[in-house]
């Protein structure tokens, strides 16, 4: 890029053209055509050897926000910053003009090659000596932190040499004046500002790259991170990263000062506090989006509320990466020597490859070099990625590094041609959406035992308000009949009395008054009507009887369908315990299940233990190799059976089952167990349910040998976890482990004893209550059983104590001689130093190389004759590592190496 042209400090001007390139090409909008956009724009990412066409496109830093889920292109974004002359250089290059000139208002550097020449560079943003904090984070890093709250990928690196003021624009605190804070503190504020804590989530993981090693600043013991590649998205993860979430700025800062404090610097020539690694931010930004409907339930326009109210939550995922590289520097001029000297040269073979890297995508070359170092990999998704990523490299003006000045403008130049494809994360919680459908469940089913206990009660009211009113009616009918009788009966009486009163009477009469014929049979007449008038009544009251009837009646069939609910809710009652008894069977027989598959786990261990490895007589080959694919199959479908039966069971009942009274049962389920902790998944629900609780009380209970064995076999397994370990010595896991390998006899049982101690051995935190509780003394005691896998395991602990060990004394928290040295372990040590089992050798061999890194254990290595077994290690060793440790340790050890001279040996 060249419009060159020089000011000389007498004011005259003098141009001379080197040729011009201007960037035009603009960024493309988000309602630009997705196939035109896929077709101009494919660039390729850090992994790829697929190459495409490459447009750079010179704009505000972090222009337009894409929103396209299928990916937008954004080019890097290039900020160059100039810092001020300090006073040794204000003293030094006094005479002499600066060899940059800023030209802020057209975004322009001119580079001065001499004293009639200079270059000219175009940035997307070129800020003065003057410019403030704030300037620096608007312009470079705001755009990127509103794409991550968007939804996006982020990155904000910076690169330039040594003391140029990297650190000081990324990482300054600003605790003496707040308008110092550094572009990290910023766009926390932003972050915490934008999001809701309730329904949101930061974390922080902070690292540094150490000469090639990933470590975490967090936890300085956490010093050999993994990277992980999704094959798929290519996206880079760091499962062994500590990840703090943060609820406040207050707390970001303290992890910020304890994360510095853990990071490596150095004095050197051209900085008082140079960073000697290069150290990486990297925030999780986790948002729900409200007010968002599902594309399916768009095109419906019907749906129901409870539909809608089922909806996933949908939420977006964000990464801010915040890069502090290294300085660039030369050896001459920084002056580094010794260990600072390998500290530059690793830091400068890392900002190589990474230019190497840039160069490539830059040119569209169809092969990027990224995995020549763990920071191009670290970088893949920042150049040539998915991430929207602006890049500020910081110059000094001091014309003596004019060397370092021209380097840095190039990398920022090469940078601007690198274009990333963004992408939006967007996925559903289905798992907020799980705990609304199990509320909404128990809503359901309380509302129907509600509804269910109020029908019941409203049966029973009914059935006892029937049964009242039909005994009222029979009372009242009884009542009424015998009334009715006893009245008609009376009256009935009375007539007939009335009438043989009368007819006496006219009998009498008949005799005397012939003459009253007439009137007598007139009297006859009228009780004929009276008669009649009887019949009639008896007739009415025949009627009333009638209808008392036909109520009683239907009372009853009233009673009668009352009594049919009642049938139906006793039946209903009769499903429930049958289905009650049914379940209670089930649980029987998986109780059934869980011996037999324990069993048939026994079985098949020993079926392995006869068909392992070893040599078989000639005639039996072909008999072995089918009996192996049947015993593999049968491990197969023990450990799917153990499954299912950890699914259908449940492990708080397989965990009930190591206190039952009957000893088969325990063996079994520790057995099962056992088989479970193998499984990295099920460990941390072992811990959580009591399983590790429940394991070490048998270990100190049982006095069965094989319930030693299974058991000691399931806490080495969950000892491979650091949390599990601080748990297993504080409940006393060491004293129980200790017994146990005092009492016990058999190899297979000393082997998982002596494995569970030996990861215990490989954490800082615990060697001291280790050593205390006899654990080093219960692994040198097991050497006595000979067995090459029980001497196996006991190397293993005793090099992982050694290494703990050397690293506590490296970091001076540590001094005075090794523990393992005091407690007797050095002539165990030296005589299986050269042991033909290779798993026993290269342990013990790795002990000897970390005791030997402390000079306070020189003299006892030296008179117990392990230096020999060093200077052999450096020479004869078949790893090319261990035989590298041995002899630098051999070199920087003043007293091993006068002890090599007064024997005169020539090293």
């Amino acid at each position: 890029m060249a419009s060159g042209g020089a000011n000389y400090r007498n004011g005259t001007q003098r141009n001379s053209l080197k040729g011009t390139t201007t960037a035009t090409d603009r960024q493309l909008s988000m309602n630009s055509n997705p196939s035109k956009a896929a077709l101009k724009n494919k660039s390729l990412s850090l992994v790829g050897a697929s190459s495409g066409l490459r447009k750079s496109s010179p704009g505000s830093l972090g222009g337009g926000t894409a929103k396209d889920d299928a990916g937008v292109p954004g080019r890097v974004r290039v900020a160059v910053r100039l810092r001020p002359r300090s006073a040794e250089e204000s003293v030094a290059d006094a005479d002499f003009a600066d060899c940059v000139e800023l030209q802020p208002e057209f975004k322009r550097l001119k580079l001065r090659k001499n004293n009639w020449d200079t270059d000219t560079y175009e940035f997307d943003e070129v800020l003065t000596e003057f410019a403030s904090q704030k300037r620096v984070y608007e312009v470079v890093a705001k755009p990127v932190v509103e794409s991550v709250l968007d939804g996006y990928n982020g990155t904000v690196m910076a690169y330039g040499q040594t003391g140029t003021g990297k650190t000081y624009t990324l990482g300054r605190l600003g605790e003496e004046d707040t308008a110092d804070r550094g572009i990290i503190v910023r766009a926390m504020e932003d972050i915490l500002a934008d999001v809701s804590l309730e329904s949101d989530s930061v974390s922080v993981s902070y690292l540094q790259l150490y000469m090639e090693s990933l470590q975490d600043l967090l936890d300085p013991t956490n010093d050999n991170i993994s990277i992980v590649e999704d094959p798929k998205s290519g996206d880079v993860s760091l499962p062994g990263a500590t990840l703090v979430e943060i609820r406040d700025q207050q707390s970001f800062l303290e992890l910020l000062q304890l994360g510095e404090a853990h990071r490596y610097a150095a004095n050197t020539r051209l900085n008082t506090e140079s960073s000697r690694s290069h150290a990486l931010l990297m925030v999780h930004v986790k948002r729900s989006v409200k007010g968002r409907e599902l594309a399916h339930s768009s095109q419906n326009g019907n749906s129901t509320n409870i539909a809608k109210s089922l909806r996933p939550t949908l939420v977006r995922k964000g990464k801010l990466v915040v890069v502090d590289l290294a300085g660039s520097e030369r050896i001459d001029k920084s002056g580094s020597e010794g260990h600072t000297l390998e500290e530059a040269k690793s830091i400068n073979l890392s900002l190589s490859a990474l230019g190497k890297c840039i160069n490539a995508l830059a040119e569209n070359s169809a092969h990027v070099p990224v995995r020549d170092s763990k920071l191009t990999r670290l970088l893949r998704d920042s150049f040539g990625g998915t991430a929207r990523t602006s890049l500020v490299i910081t110059i000094g003006p001091s014309p003596r590094h004019r060397g370092e000045t021209t380097s840095t403008i190039m990398f920022g130049q090469r940078a601007m041609k690198v274009e990333n494809m963004l992408k939006l994360k967007e996925e559903f919680d289905y798992k907020s959406l799980a705990r609304k459908l199990d509320i909404q469940l128990d809503k359901l089913i309380m509302e129907h035992e509600r509804k269910q206990k109020a029908f019941e009660e409203e049966i029973e009211r009914i059935t006892t308000d029937t049964q009242n009113q039909i005994s009222e009616a029979e009372r009242n009918y009884a009542d009424a009949m015998e009334k009715e009788r006893l009245k008609y009966q009376k009256d009935y009486m009375e007539s007939i009395k009335k009438l043989e009163e009368k007819w006496m009477m006219n009998q009498h009469k008949l005799g005397e008054r012939k003459d009253q014929t007439a009137s007598t049979a007139q009297e006859v007449a009228e009780l004929k009507k009276l008669l009649s008038k009887e019949t009639s009544l008896r007739k009415a009251a025949e009627e009333e009887v009638n209808n008392l009837k036909s109520q009683l009646a239907q009372l009853k069939m009233s009673e009668a369908s009352a009594n049919s609910e009642s049938l139906k809710l006793r039946k209903m009652l009769e499903d429930e315990a049958y289905r009650k008894e049914k379940l209670e069977g089930e649980i029987s027989m998986l109780q059934t299940q869980l011996l037999q598959l324990s069993f048939e786990a026994d079985e098949t261990r020993r079926r392995l233990d006869r068909g392992g490895p070893g040599k078989v007589p000639g005639d039996l080959d072909s008999l072995i190799s089918q009996v192996r694919p049947q015993v593999n199959d049968s491990v197969n479908e023990e450990k799917a059976s153990i499954a299912n039966l950890f699914e259908q069971v449940g492990l708080q009942k397989i965990l009930s089952l190591l206190e039952a009274e009957d000893a088969d049962v325990r063996i079994h389920a520790v057995k099962v167990v056992a088989n479970l902790a193998a499984e990295e998944s099920n460990q941390q629900k072992i811990v959580e349910a009591g399983g590790l609780t429940s394991l070490l009380l048998l270990l100190g209970s049982s006095e069965d040998e094989m319930i030693h064995r299974v058991a000691a076999g399931a806490i080495a397994n969950l000892a491979m976890n650091e949390t599990n370990q601080e748990l297993i010595m504080s409940e006393g896991g060491i004293r129980l482990l200790s017994i146990t390998a005092a009492n016990a006899e058999d190899p297979q049982t000393l082997r998982m004893v002596a494995g569970a101690i030996a990861n215990l051995c490989g954490n800082d935190k615990l060697q001291n209550k280790l050593r205390g509780e006899g654990g080093i003394k219960a692994l040198l005691g097991m050497v006595k059983c000979g067995h090459p896998d029980v001497l196996a395991q006991v190397a293993r602990g005793i090099a992982n104590f050694a290494k703990c060990e050397s690293r506590a004394s490296a970091q001076g928290s540590k001094t005075g001689r090794s523990l393992l040295i005091e407690d007797g372990a050095l002539p165990w040590i030296v005589q299986n130093a050269n042991n033909d089992a290779s798993p026993i050798r290269r342990h013990i061999e790795l002990a000897v190389c970390h005791l030997a890194q402390h000079e306070v254990n020189a003299r006892d290595m030296i008179t117990g004759g392990a230096l020999w077994e060093l200077v052999r290690i450096s020479q004869d060793c078949s790893r090319e590592d261990i035989r590298t440790l041995a002899h630098r340790t051999l070199t920087s050890s003043p007293t091993f190496l006068a002890e090599l001279r007064r024997l005169r040996i020539d090293y």
